[in-house]
């Protein structure tokens, strides 16, 4: 079977969307496609570990810091978590070079930073606002997740971002709080500072949720035009 020459990255992301809401197989997708079911299965990877954004620029390597790879493969080892989950909390692109690092580190090769351009990814956390906290976590809806972008952006580690990120979408705006020490709690907060937080998020959800509409339509277009 003949291989189309290259899939844009807005087809890439609809595709993997379209398989994670259950309408569509990785078989599938990559017969719709032309490409190989790896391939498909590959962009899927990049998806969970890099969010939507890491399907976009795939002409850029992500760089990777000796120090990021030395500590994710300590975290797989300790019992962290499965390469997946690994992969996830430290924005690694793929399984395969995460266990490529594990086989250095196994062997005694010392790790050291790799990839050119692209988007370094931050290790090292640091003490943050409240409202700094609302503001990254927009900026990742707003961006399709793109937590090494983020964390780039607003100098605070890949794992704070993934963090407060999952924790909005899972719990709303009062996760974002921190209860530590004698910081103001969120029930302390006013209704004003809530409702504004809370606004501000669910804008960034509207835009968000309207570029998917756009992928989707650029999708169903892609497969009339097959079928």
């Amino acid at each position: 079977m003949s291989r189309k020459a290259k899939i844009s990255g807005p087809e890439k992301i609809a595709a993997i969307e379209k398989y994670l809401r259950g309408e569509a197989s990785l078989n599938h997708l990559a017969t719709l496609l032309d490409v190989s079911f790896q391939s498909v299965k590959q962009w899927l990877q990049t998806y969970q570990s890099l969010g939507p954004n890491g399907l976009l620029n795939t002409s850029q390597n992500t760089s990777y810091s000796a120090e990021l790879k030395k500590t994710a493969v300590e975290d797989y080892l300790a019992g962290g978590g499965s390469h997946m989950e690994i992969c996830k909390r430290y924005g690694i692109k793929s399984t395969r070079q995460l266990r490529d690092w594990i086989l250095k580190y196994n062997g005694h090769e010392k790790l050291k930073t790799s990839g050119i351009g692209g988007t370094p990814i931050m290790t090292k956390g640091r003490a943050t606002t409240y409202n700094e906290r609302v503001e990254i976590v927009k900026f990742c809806i707003e961006h399709q997740n793109q937590y090494a972008e983020a964390a780039q952006k607003f100098q605070v580690s890949y794992q704070q971002v993934y963090s407060w990120t999952n924790k909005y979408l899972k719990y709303g705006v009062g996760a974002l709080q921190d209860r530590r020490g004698k910081r103001k709690s969120n029930d302390e907060m006013s209704e004003v500072e809530k409702l504004r937080a809370q606004n501000k998020l669910l804008e960034a959800e509207n835009r968000r949720k309207q570029m998917e509409i756009d992928l989707l339509k650029k999708l169903d277009e892609i497969e009339r035009r097959r079928f």
